[in-house]
C-alpha cells in the first residue's frame, strides 16, 4: 500500500489510472499490506474514499495470513492476542478461542498504543510454552507525530526477556506470498510483485519465486538498489509507468 499505491492519505500520483487498467483488464490482482490493524473492509473504505476502486476482496494482510497459518497448523485452538480489530477478527473467523488462560499461541500484532500489562502477560504465558507468533518484523511505523514502535519493536522485547524468538507471518517471509498467491487462485509464473522496498518487498518477491517490479515512488532509491544481492526483474518510477504487457 503505502509507498506503492498512497502516501498516508494521498494517491501517489496516477495510483487511480492503474487499478482502473486492472480492472479494464480483468487482471487479478490483490493489495497485500503487513499491517495487521485494520480489517480488508476499513482498507477498502480508506481505498475508495481517496478514489481507488479496490473492494475488500482485493485487500490481503499479515492478519489474514497469520490465521491461514494457525488454521493449517492447529485447525481448532485457543491464542493470546495483542491487537487490534483487523487482527483479532481473522483469529475468530478461524474458530479461534481467544484467551489468556493456557492458550496454544500468543499472537503479536499491531495496536494504537501497546499496553505494558499485555504484554508482560504475553511474555508469562511463553514462558509458560505457548508458542510464540508475529504478524510481521516492522521495527516501526509512521503516525502523525512521528515514528512510534512497531510489531518488530514489540517482538524484539517479548524475545529478550523469554528467550523465545517469534515465527514472523509477515514480509519479507515467503509464506506471506505464498499465503496471498493462494488466496488469488493463481500459479507464481503468472505473479507479479509490486512494492518500493528492496528489503521486504522485492525480497519477498525473490524467495518466492515470481517475478518483481520495484517501483521508485517509496522507501528504496535508484542509488540503493545495486547494493543488494538480489535484484528486481523490472524498475519503475510508479505505478502510472507500468507495462502492463510484462505480466503477458
Amino acid at each position: 500500500m503505502d509507498g506503492v499505491l498512497v502516501h498516508g492519505n494521498r494517491l501517489v500520483p496516477g495510483a487511480d489510472v492503474f487499478i482502473e487498467r486492472l480492472v479494464e483488464i480483468e487482471s487479478k490482482f490483490v493489495i497485500l499490506t503487513n499491517n495487521p490493524l485494520y480489517t480488508p473492509g476499513d482498507l477498502a473504505h480508506r481505498f475508495q474514499s481517496i478514489g481507488l476502486r479496490i473492494t475488500e476482496k482485493q485487500i490481503y494482510t499479515s492478519a489474514m495470513a497469520t490465521a491461514a497459518f494457525l488454521q493449517k497448523q492447529k485447525p481448532v485452538g485457543k491464542a493470546f492476542v495483542i491487537g487490534e480489530s483487523g487482527l483479532t477478527e481473522a483469529i475468530h473467523e478461524i474458530g479461534y478461542i481467544i484467551t489468556n488462560n493456557n492458550p496454544d499461541y500468543v499472537i503479536l500484532g499491531e495496536t494504537v498504543s501497546y499496553n505494558i500489562d499485555l504484554i508482560k502477560k504475553a511474555i508469562r504465558l511463553i514462558a509458560e510454552g505457548a508458542k510464540f507468533i508475529a504478524t510481521n518484523p516492522d521495527p516501526s511505523g509512521p503516525s502523525e507525530d512521528g515514528l512510534v514502535p512497531a510489531c518488530g519493536a514489540m517482538a524484539a522485547l517479548i524475545e529478550k526477556v523469554t528467550g523465545v524468538t517469534p515465527f514472523f507471518i509477515g514480509k519479507p517471509n515467503p509464506l506471506m506470498m505464498r499465503s496471498a498467491i493462494n488466496f488469488l487462485g493463481v500459479h507464481s509464473e503468472d505473479t507479479i510483485m509490486i512494492g518500493d522496498r528492496m528489503d521486504t518487498d522485492i525480497v519477498a518477491g525473490v524467495m518466492s519465486g515470481i517475478r518483481t517490479i520495484l517501483v521508485l515512488s517509496g522507501v528504496t532509491e535508484r542509488k540503493d538498489i545495486a547494493r543488494y544481492p538480489y535484484q528486481p526483474t523490472y524498475i519503475y518510477d510508479s505505478v502510472a509507468s507500468i507495462d502492463l504487457s510484462v505480466n503477458e
